[in-house]
């Protein structure tokens, strides 16, 4: 039996120049704010050169977006989780579909970044893959089909098979990890939706970093997951 959950958003500000340097400051300002005013978890992913500078004006999580499988030592321009914690990041997206990794790396990074302290979130395309990271015991699995990341097409609208799948197959070999939907999440309903069919939260990019007014998207996934949590 899974453990229920307080829903959490987490924002990859992936490579956009709407959220690079001053405006990642700005960007995650702002995204603090909403989340303190709907009393919603809320989490940021700035590119590594941002995140010192953003966890020094924010108090929400920030996370890195990639850490390699090294430890410290000769690995020119490996991102190794010791820097990321050092700059300020409390987690790390790992094998996302624009940096993919294989298992055995998967694991590696798993491991190296909760010795360094590091909260993981762990992303899969497929049920199959989530539930052979889930066995790798990180806190948080990340459901995106690549095929809809940046689609505008919900996945949990378009494929909501894909979700009720995976939550099945993560829930029989881990009880306790939290599961985040991604891919195509846009609206509020895209999120009640994404919480309906037993995820805990999302992982959303461009929905909220290239919407006019990121803040206002924000708030209406954040009032999507009030009001599924008050059910």
């Amino acid at each position: 039996m899974a453990t229920r959950i307080e829903p959490f958003l987490l924002v990859n500000f992936k490579t956009y120049l709407e959220s690079t340097g001053k405006k990642a400051i700005e960007l995650a300002l702002k995204l603090e704010k909403v989340g303190a005013e709907t009393g919603v978890r809320v989490g940021v992913a700035p590119q590594f050169s941002d995140i010192e500078r953003v966890a020094a004006n924010v108090e929400i999580p920030v996370f890195a977006q990639h850490i390699d499988p090294i430890v410290p030592g000769a690995f020119t321009g490996h991102v190794l989780a010791e820097s990321v914690s050092a700059a300020g990041a409390s987690g790390t997206l790992i094998n996302h579909s624009e940096r993919n990794l294989k298992l055995p790396e998967i694991e590696k990074s798993v491991v190296h970044a909760r010795e360094v302290g590091l909260t993981t979130v762990v992303c899969a395309g497929t049920a199959r893959l989530g539930a052979a990271v889930a066995l790798l015991e990180p806190d948080i699995v990340a459901i995106e089909p690549p095929e809809l990341i940046g689609s505008g097409r919900a996945v949990s609208k378009e494929k909501p098979e894909i979700i009720v799948e995976s939550v099945r197959r993560i829930r029989s070999v881990n009880g306790k990890v939290m599961i985040l939907c991604g891919a195509g999440i846009t609206t509020g309903e895209d999120v009640l939706a994404a919480l309906k069919l037993g995820t805990q939260g999302i992982l959303v990019a461009s929905g909220i970093v290239k919407a006019p007014v990121p803040e206002g998207v924000l708030r209406d996934f954040c009032e999507a997951a009030q009001k599924y949590s008050q059910n």
